[in-house]
């Protein structure tokens, strides 16, 4: 019997001005799934992302999420539906507190999405715990990021794309992190993540499709992405 798919991609162009960025990409993600999208800087990754949320202006091809297409939506009419995002500059009020930031992302449950409480939350981010009344403008680079992520899970989303959520972070934020992937997997949360770090990808995904100028040029499973030192020497500079 065929996963049951959460998020289907095919041939998205994406252009910012007269530049085309994406060229038809295609990919897709089945429930519970984490997926990782590689690439180098500049490869098309957080444009891919941005297309999927509806925030690139010029876009050409289908999106489809749980059976409906998303083409003309907004970005908050795509949130509503359940598809979380996490973007690489984790944006966060540094003015409120821990447990406020939590309160902000809060919506309604959501039948078949795992559904999340502060309370829940802060067995998976222990971190966080610890500092529920601290504003989020204290908090390290590594800490932002976990509250964003957290933050996300409070939409109780059936899907989080994740952009670059170990960049510039402590190598033991890095772990934990990872840690919290899995944890969600196990919750039924399907994710797709933006990563550089083939490492740390390949602790938490599933499947791999590798994205260099704008087009999709290797899709597998994690294991044999790992093992296929052409490819990851030819794209992902390793």
């Amino acid at each position: 019997m065929a996963a049951e798919s959460v998020l289907a991609v095919q041939g998205l162009s994406a252009w910012y001005g007269r530049a085309q960025i994406l060229f038809d990409v295609g990919l897709d993600v089945a429930r519970g799934e984490v997926v990782a999208l590689m690439g180098r800087n500049g490869a098309g990754k957080s444009t891919t992302l941005k297309s999927i949320m509806g925030l690139v202006e010029r876009t050409r091809g289908e999106v489809v999420f749980r059976g409906r297409s998303l083409r003309w939506m907004e970005p908050f009419e795509i949130a509503r539906l359940g598809l979380g995002y996490v973007p690489e500059d984790r944006r966060i009020f540094t003015e409120l507190s821990v447990r406020e930031n939590l309160e902000v992302g809060r919506q309604p449950p959501r039948v078949g999405a795992p559904s999340w409480t502060a309370e829940k939350l802060f067995r998976i981010f222990p971190n966080l715990a610890e500092m529920g009344a601290r504003a989020g403008g204290r908090m390290s680079g590594g800490e932002q990021q976990m509250l964003t992520v957290a933050r996300t899970l409070m939409g109780n989303p059936f899907l989080v794309l994740l952009d670059e959520p170990s960049e510039g972070i402590a190598p033991r934020i890095v772990e934990e992190m990872a840690n919290m992937i899995l944890e969600l997997k196990k919750e039924g949360l399907s994710v797709v993540l933006c990563e550089q770090n083939l490492h740390f990808a390949a602790l938490v995904s599933d499947r791999a499709y590798v994205i260099e100028k704008g087009q999709i040029r290797y899709r597998g499973t994690m294991q044999e992405l790992a093992a296929n030192e052409a490819v990851k020497r030819e794209y992902l500079g390793l």
